[in-house]
């Protein structure tokens, strides 16, 4: 943790901080200003939570139920062929979220770092594959799932203008792009700021989902509920596959995207040996709950042709339903929307700064402005990388691509915990799930990726090529100019051109001195 009198690189004339910069002795005034993102995990000499805690809880919570509900339903039906296979998708998934956050809850207490996959990895791999996983994450992962969301905020929002057509592209991607931009100055500007829109557009989020479970129970207990009939709900438009049913996980995965986020801030949890667990048994069941009633509801006024046809679902569901209150649907959708764009640019900005902060990206991306207390340099690459991305993809398209990603690292992570368990048999390990877990989550994880490869050999394909080719050419380049190289069998890097601190080093600003 960082206390009175520790020393920290001083402000330069610009108003940065970084790695070898002049130390100056913190004081209270910058102690106040620097913990947020430096201490350790946000702890106090006592192990308290600390009054950053609130604010990452807020985070951590409306990551889990996210957007993704107002996104994939089409997608999931879409690839599965039939209403009750794509309630079936949605109810698996839930379980296979379940079996992936069993196996983090044993990596969370056994390797007690923030960082989620990324400290894991690296901690059991080594420096190299954390390398890759962090480039992947930073410049794949966050900005694929940040412009697929920024998409559909646009979507919704233009949909009411373009009641009988697609919203036209240009306009999409250019809506898409200012909330982006707006949603980036306003984390530049001020970490209280970002927090509180976070607040806020959770109620949005939750009233809409709210909102479409009890109008679609209301229909159902009217009767309106032929196309969830056991005659109907099998009738398949297409012959079903395997590969189109893996591409149906692919999609609604990024519903669940969100269950591992409770691993990127470990040590904020307070005994997390009981509550990891108790998250994972309440939160889990309850989104896999929530995700299969909203669909439920969706299939109560809808015809699976109509909900393929639109390109808004929940705004054509309040059309139907709603009446003059039916643009209560798209304004809510919209706002949730735009808080999850919010969070997601708050975490992966973090976790970029955090990368750098320990060698694995440019030293430029672990410096904060002294002034406003923000890693204004890695929201810049976070906010750079995703308008790239949402001006040259499609959005279900982008699904598939970033859903395969990340479930290709969460393989990794969980192939890492049997390695781990090998390699480290006597390590305290105060969870420890049956070898039964991990080992299911594997053989339906190669099997989904197989035969997704098989199926969407383009959008796939690419994923594996962007994570390995270029995560090594980065490597490659930052080796022959003298920066940052790792050193593998640590898992520590180290760099012959490195400054150290003038005075005592403080960990939270250099990795080696």
């Amino acid at each position: 943790p960082l206390l009175e009198g520790d020393y920290l690189p001083s402000r330069t004339q610009h108003g940065w901080t970084g790695l070898g910069g002049p130390a100056i002795k913190l004081t209270s005034t910058t102690r106040e200003c620097i913990s947020p993102l430096h201490n350790n995990g946000g702890q106090d000499r006592t192990g308290r939570l600390s009054e950053n805690r609130p604010a990452i809880k807020e985070l951590t919570e409306c990551n889990i139920i996210g957007s993704g509900i107002f996104i994939s339903p089409k997608g999931v039906l879409e690839h599965a062929g039939s209403v009750g296979l794509s309630l079936i998708v949605w109810v698996c998934g839930g379980g296979i979220c379940a079996l992936g956050s069993m196996c983090y809850a044993e990596l969370g207490v056994t390797i007690p770092k923030s960082g989620g996959d990324y400290s894991y990895v690296t901690e059991i791999f080594g420096g190299l594959v954390g390398f890759l996983l962090l480039w992947s994450a930073v410049l794949i992962m966050y900005p694929t799932t940040l412009a697929v969301i920024a998409l559909t905020f646009s979507n919704y929002v233009l949909q009411p203008a373009f009641q009988n057509c697609v919203p036209p592209y240009l306009a999409t991607r250019l809506l898409s792009t200012i909330c982006i931009l707006f949603l980036t100055w306003v984390n530049c500007s001020s970490v209280r700021w970002a927090t509180r829109i976070q607040d806020v557009f959770t109620v949005a989020k939750l009233l809409a989902l709210g909102l479409i479970i009890a109008v679609g129970l209301v229909q159902i207990c009217r009767g309106h509920y032929d196309a969830l009939r056991p005659s109907q709900a099998f009738e398949f438009t297409r012959d079903p596959s395997v590969g189109q049913i893996a591409l149906a996980f692919l999609q609604a995965s990024f519903a669940f995207s969100g269950w591992n986020f409770l691993n990127y801030v470990t040590e904020e949890v307070v005994e997390p040996r009981k509550n990891l667990p108790r998250a994972i048994y309440i939160s889990i069941p309850l989104v896999t709950l929530v995700y299969t009633l909203t669909n439920i509801a969706y299939f109560s006024s809808m015809t699976p042709e109509e909900l393929l046809a639109s390109n808004a679902v929940a705004v054509t569901f309040g059309e139907k339903l709603l009446g003059v209150f039916s643009w209560v649907m798209p304004i809510s959708v919209a706002l949730s929307t735009f808080g999850g764009i919010n969070g997601y640019l708050f975490t992966s900005s973090r976790l970029c700064f955090s990368g750098a902060r320990e060698g694995h990206l440019p030293y430029l991306l672990a410096m904060i402005h002294l002034k406003n207390c923000t890693p204004i340099p890695a929201l810049l690459v976070c906010c750079g990388a995703t308008i790239v991305i949402l001006c040259i993809g499609e959005t279900h398209n982008l699904i598939n691509y970033v859903s395969f990603i990340n479930f290709l690292s969460y393989g990794v992570t969980i192939a890492g915990l049997l390695y781990y368990r090998w390699k480290r048999p006597n390590l305290l390990r105060p969870i420890k799930v049956s070898v039964l877990v991990p080992i299911s989550y594997l053989v339906f994880w190669a099997v989904l990726l197989g035969f997704s490869l098989y199926s969407e050999p383009v959008v796939c394909g690419m994923g594996i090529y962007h994570h390995a080719h270029r995560g090594t050419r980065l490597l490659t380049i930052s080796e022959s100019t003298g920066r940052t190289s790792p050193d593998v069998s640590t898992g520590s890097w180290v760099s012959d051109s490195y400054t150290p601190c003038i005075a005592s080093p403080c960990r939270s600003f250099t990795r080696r001195s």
